[in-house]
Order: C-alpha cells, then structure tokens, then sequence
C-alpha cells in the first residue's frame, strides 16, 4: 500500500469516527399546514380529560421544552414521578422517556402522553368529539389534508410539529468554540470519557446505564407523587411495586430476575443543556456544575452502577472547561410565534342540551 493510499485510508477512518461521535443533526423534511395543526394542539388544554393541562404545562418553550423543577406536573389528582426531559430534537430519538419504554416513533409517544391516566387522562374518542366542535381546527384538518378532526390526525399533526423543535445557532456545530470549550472538548473525548456514552447527533447513545444517581425522596414523601409511581410500576408489571424505594428505570422494560437493570437510565442528550436544568431523570443535580462534579466523584452509590465510572480527579480548571464545553451545545431559544401558539383561541360555544342535540 503507498503511501498516499495508507494515509487517504486513515483520514477516511477518522472521517467516520468524528461522524460517529459528533454527526451533525440531518434538516428535518417538514409539511408546514400539519406543523402549524400541531403547534396549536400542543398547546390546547382540551387534549386533556378535565382541560386542565395541555402538552406545553410539563414542556415550556422557555425552559427547553422541559419543566424548570426536578419533577413534573401530572393530571388532576397526582403529581409526577420523574423530570420532564426537552422536547428539542426529539424528533431525533430512536427511543423515548427517562426509562425508553417506547422505542418505535413519535406516534406511539404521542398517544402514549395524551391517553395515559396520569399524564393527560383523555379518552381519545372524545378528544376526537371536542376538536370537531371547534371551526378552526375543521379547517386546520383540511388544510393538512387529514379529512376530519380525528384522534389519528393528532398523532400525525403533534409529530410533525414536534420536527419543527431543532436546535438552531449551536456554537458547537458553527464551530465557534472559545478556547475553554475547545479545551472542555478534549477532556471530554479523553480524561473525563464522557463520549463512551454521549456520542452522535443527540450526544447520547440512546441506551440505558446506571450511574448512581441519588434518588428523589420527594417521589415518596409526597402521596400525590407516589400514587402515580405505584400505578405505573404496576402497570408495567414491576412484582414488588408495594415496597419499591426506588425508580426501577429501565427495569420495566428488561425485568431481570437478579434486579442488575434496576436503577438504569437512558442517557439523555447533551443539547441545550443551558435552557433545561435540573438535570437527571429524577432533577436531583441543579447545575452542569454539580453534573460535572458528579461525574468527577466517579458517579453515585449504586450496587449496579456501569463498572466505567470511577473517579476523575479533574481540576477546578478542568471542570470548567468541561461545563464551557457543555454549555457550547446549546443554541437559541425556541420561543416566539414560530414556536408557540400565542393566541389563546381555544373556546368555543358549548351545545345547549346537548344530549339531544343532532351531531
């Protein structure tokens, strides 16, 4: 092999490794009318059983399209159980939620959201019944080209919106690192191994890792919290749901029979970091710094904590260097008319005695 040809072949082998790790996010291919049909459903309350929480009550444009405490709201009468994770490139994902339950598309986590009893508790056939008493959405699905207002057109329109929540203006993928970010980038990709796991477009792998985070007691001193917690562990078959002090995470989906799965969680991504804190499936790290510092200390105390975490000795300027980095992954706000919907045109005239009224 010459020369030129041995050194072609490596630059192509680092070409693919840096695609690997940093693939920069492929443009969405967006149908505007169905994108605009689901801005204004996810901001609608009337998606919920009792209209009292829409879509946007848990993802706030201006946290991220996350919740700003460590765990999120729920339907009337409960309370959630884990922190609401942003919805920025979400689009992306091959695998959805803190415990990756859901691993097929965006229609699935669609119904999944709407119908769940502790989320928004709606009976889609009668979501269906309420947007078709509404003018403006009997417009909106036909100029979506979805024929009627419809449950599965919902599942259509909020995904299609949903594409619209990309990152924009990273200094990251403009290249526009200052000095410390680039520094932070090295240690990143080398002393503090953080790549092993947070690599791609997403900075995430995608897969399920315990790393010891602290559990968030509040999920069970508060009754309203830990009505929701019994509920699903038991709908998703976890056998000592009863006397459960912890969240199972990944557990769900594995059910090991020894418990080495319980306690894993799917590594979220990196981006936007700065617009959705805190941080964690269950919000117990406030800052990037106590991210880093955590991660520094070689992860919590977990019997089956990922045998790759261990103490990092970083210094204080490495550290920041580290948070320089992560904060460089994070773009502009995604607020304003193209992403919310502002006007709050969501009443209609209720149908007098309208159990004998003609449909």
């Amino acid at each position: 092999m010459s020369m030129s040809i041995a050194l072609k072949s490596l630059v192509g082998v680092c070409a693919l490794f840096s695609a690997t790790l940093y693939a920069a996010l492929p443009p969405m291919s967006i149908n505007t009318a169905k994108a605009e049909l689901g801005k204004r459903l996810f901001f609608d309350t009337r998606l919920s059983g009792d209209d009292s929480i829409s879509c946007s009550s848990c993802h706030i444009p201006s946290n991220g399209f996350s919740y700003p405490e460590p765990l999120s709201p729920a339907y009337t009468g409960s309370d959630g159980f884990r922190n609401a994770p942003t919805l920025i490139n979400t689009a992306y994902k091959e695998v959805w939620f803190h415990d990756g339950r859901i691993g097929t598309n965006l229609n699935d986590v669609v119904r999944e959201n709407i119908t769940e009893d502790w989320l928004m508790n709606m009976d889609m056939r009668l979501m269906q019944e309420r947007l078709k008493q509404d003018p403006i959405y009997v417009e909106m699905f036909k100029a979506a080209n979805l024929g009627e207002p419809s449950n599965g057109g919902v599942r259509k329109a909020l995904p299609e919106y949903l594409k619209t929540l990309t990152s924009k203006n990273v200094p990251f993928d403009k290249g526009e690192l200052s000095d410390l970010a680039s520094q932070g980038e090295k240690l990143f990709t080398g002393k503090a191994g953080c790549s092993q796991c947070h690599r791609g477009a997403l900075f995430s792998d995608g897969k399920a890792h315990n790393t010891g985070v602290p559990e968030n007691h509040e999920i069970f001193l508060d009754p309203m919290r830990h009505q929701s917690f019994l509920a699903y562990n038991m709908f998703m078959g976890v056998q000592d749901y009863l006397t459960l002090k912890r969240d199972v995470g990944a557990h769900v989906q594995t059910h090991k029979a020894d418990g080495s799965d319980r306690g894993k969680f799917i590594t979220p991504t990196l981006r936007e970091l700065t617009q959705t804190a805190p941080y964690m499936h269950n919000g117990m790290l406030t800052t990037l710094e106590d991210v880093v510092e955590f991660y520094n200390q070689g992860g919590g105390e977990d019997s089956n904590k990922d045998s790759r975490l261990t103490t990092l000795s970083l210094t204080d300027y490495e550290k920041k260097a580290l948070v320089a980095f992560l904060e460089s992954l994070s773009g502009d706000a995604l607020i304003g008319e193209e992403y919310e919907w502002l006007d709050y045109d969501f009443g209609y005239e209720y149908t007098e005695d309208w159990s004998n009224a003609r449909n």
